[in-house]
């Protein structure tokens, strides 16, 4: 057995499995996680399912759990508070992700290599994988997010993931819904944690599963989150270039009366003016807001990095 085998036998390992009516796929995705972990724990979360999804799943052997709160991201959430491991594996529970590669995506965290592995499903897919629009949505907001952050990043938004323990318990959960993953990926970004991406075959629905996201609603729930968290975490930017806006459009429109008062000696359209101020004094203000918040934000990311250092310390304490 190599070291890293060996190292890995001793960590704890959970897979969590959040899941809403997802009774025809979830006994083969338990089984299949089963196979290729049979020493970790196995979690499947209840969404307010309709069908059997629970019982399966604990007929399977997993452990079953209930969040009344509807929406993934809380279903998330209550896993990390809840879930005690050194190897978190978050996957869906309708059987598109393979349990076959979860041992490539577990080892880069078990070598130290990175804090989130993430399945990348844009390299290897079928022809009904990925619903309308889905594939270029996803390609779109990584392009963005990949500007604003400096990511190098593929696929934002897939339910596949590893974390270590640092990951999970240090980085807040406030999404409700499937803009989740995104989030997940903006916050490793901005904490400066390693994220790996590791591709894999995505599968299709089996026949009778039916697929929860709605493209239109969704995809603009992730686009206001990757705003929201621009503006959160990227404050100088965010607000300078609305300041820069305002200051362009500002200069554009007082350049009217100016240029009329070069040609006549009169000072005409004052309106024109007016609004030219107004838009002037808005470029500075946005401009000074941007500045305080940046500073604020570093001093929050400053006493958030201490609290982290303190909280690991304790834990290393106690498993001394």
């Amino acid at each position: 057995m190599n070291p890293e085998a060996k190292q890995f036998n001793l960590l704890e390992t959970a897979v969590l499995i959040p899941c809403k009516n997802e009774a025809i796929t979830i006994k083969k995705v338990v089984d299949d996680f089963r196979q290729q972990l049979p020493h970790a724990k196995i979690y499947v979360y209840d969404n307010n399912s309709l069908d059997d999804t629970s019982r399966i799943a604990k007929e399977a052997g997993a452990i079953v759990r209930f969040e009344k709160r509807q929406g993934k991201g809380f279903v998330v959430e209550s896993m990390f508070r809840d879930i005690e491991a050194d190897i978190y594996i978050m996957v869906d529970g309708d059987d598109t992700y393979p349990a076959s590669r979860v041992l490539s995506l577990i080892a880069p965290i078990v070598e130290g290599k990175a804090d989130m592995v993430v399945g990348n499903r844009l390299v290897e897919f079928g022809e009904h994988s990925f619903r309308n629009f889905h594939l270029f949505g996803n390609r779109l907001v990584a392009n963005a997010v990949n500007k604003i952050f400096h990511g190098n990043l593929q696929d934002l938004m897939s339910g596949y993931r590893v974390f270590n323990r640092r990951f999970v318990k240090e980085v807040p959960i406030v999404s409700k819904g499937f803009e989740l993953e995104t989030e997940m990926t903006l916050q490793a970004l901005y904490r400066n944690f390693v994220i790996q991406e590791i591709p894999i075959p995505y599968g299709v629905r089996p026949e009778g599963s039916a697929s929860k996201l709605r493209t239109f609603h969704d995809g603009a729930r992730v686009l206001l989150k990757i705003v929201d968290i621009f503006k959160a975490y990227r404050p100088l930017l965010f607000f300078g270039m609305i300041a820069i806006g305002f200051a362009l459009l500002g200069m554009l429109l007082g350049s009217i009366p100016i240029i009329g008062f070069l040609q006549t000696g009169k000072v005409e359209r004052f309106p024109t003016a007016i609004l030219a101020s107004g838009l002037m004094i808005l470029s500075f203000l946005t401009a000074a807001c941007g500045i305080v918040l940046d500073g604020v934000n570093h001093r929050v990311k400053e006493l958030s990095e201490l609290i982290n250092k303190s909280l690991a310390n304790n834990y290393k304490g106690e498993g001394a």
